[in-house]
């Protein structure tokens, strides 16, 4: 049967992407969907097809791996999400790009307790919160999460990259023999998958990986029309390797788009300048308002990307 034809409702489960994007997990704050990951893995793994071996530890900071049977392929995906960190008096720096109006609900805690704020700027476009109080110099700051399911979409803060990581999840239910590697840093940089890199190929061999992230609409990318292939951003994987992907979606009848892009960046980019011979490919549902309170996704093009990344996972 086409795997086209194999798309289950069961595989949106609502409940449980609503509480990824719940998380409080800024770049440099990873910890807490670490433990929520391994809780989580603890609780369903005797449901899976193949209990996984949960690989953690100083030498890989707040990351987690999930190692099936004989892994040859790696699914990276990324725990952090955009926000703010509290400068001094009322002002704002970024964590990573975040897009958001003035008037944005901001959520955190500090020394005083829980915090809920407005997002505001200054005549020069500058971030500052208000607030009843100050709040404590270091604090992070991410957006409230109004998590709704419409018939076709959906719709919350930090789909990027909490569908990335439900994606994650749902190739876990049947995956055999793969590595699934929740990463650190992604939207303020990177840092964490040089040496990921490192030890997937040194302890395994491991040297190729799919990247289970989130993309953007464009006038060549369209929501409801099928997960999204890029077959380049601001940097250029392999061909072979791309084709190769391209032709197992085509093969099963997966829904596609071909993504080409000059700029942005993924966990990709770190594979690729790391001095080991990744072979690696983007491949994640797109959506609108990146980057906002109010990021917008398709269920169907999510249902593709499990199809699809269960199918390579399989074929890799």
């Amino acid at each position: 049967m086409p795997a086209a034809k194999t798309l289950k409702a069961k595989w949106l489960n609502t409940n449980l992407l609503k509480s990824l994007c719940e998380i409080h997990s800024p770049s440099g704050e990873e910890y807490r969907m670490k433990a929520f990951l391994k809780a989580y893995v603890l609780s369903r793994q005797k449901h899976w097809q193949t209990q996984p071996e949960i690989i953690e530890g100083e030498g890989l900071q707040d990351c987690l791996l999930l190692r099936f049977g004989k892994p040859r392929t790696a699914i990276f995906a990324h725990m952090d999400t955009v926000g703010f960190t509290v400068r001094y008096f009322n002002q704002l720096l970024p964590i990573g790009s975040p897009e958001a109006e003035a008037g944005t609900k901001l959520t955190g805690k500090d020394s005083l307790g829980e915090i809920e704020c407005l997002l505001d700027y200054d005549h020069e476009h500058h971030a500052l919160y208000r607030f009843g109080r100050s709040i404590d110099r270091g604090t992070s700051l991410v957006y409230k999460v109004n998590f709704k399911v419409e018939r076709d979409y959906i719709r919350s803060a930090y789909l990027d990259n909490r569908l990335g990581i439900y994606n994650a999840l749902a190739v876990a239910e049947t995956l055999q023999h793969g590595m699934l590697v929740f990463s650190c840093w992604e939207e303020h940089g990177g840092g964490s998958v040089s040496y990921l890199a490192r030890y997937l190929y040194e302890q395994w061999q491991i040297s190729k990986a799919l990247i289970s992230d989130i993309t953007w609409c464009s006038d060549g990318i369209l929501p409801g029309k099928g997960v999204v292939i890029s077959m380049r951003d601001r940097n250029i994987p392999r061909r072979a390797f791309i084709e190769q992907v391209i032709a197992i979606a085509r093969r099963h009848k997966i829904d596609y788009q071909l993504e080409v892009e000059g700029e942005g960046s993924s966990d990709g980019g770190e594979l690729q300048r790391s001095p080991y011979p990744f072979d690696w490919c983007f491949v994640g549902a797109p959506q609108q308002f990146a980057h906002t309170p109010h990021e917008k996704v398709h269920k169907r093009d999510v249902q593709n990307m499990i199809a699809l990344y269960r199918i390579l996972m399989q074929t890799l």
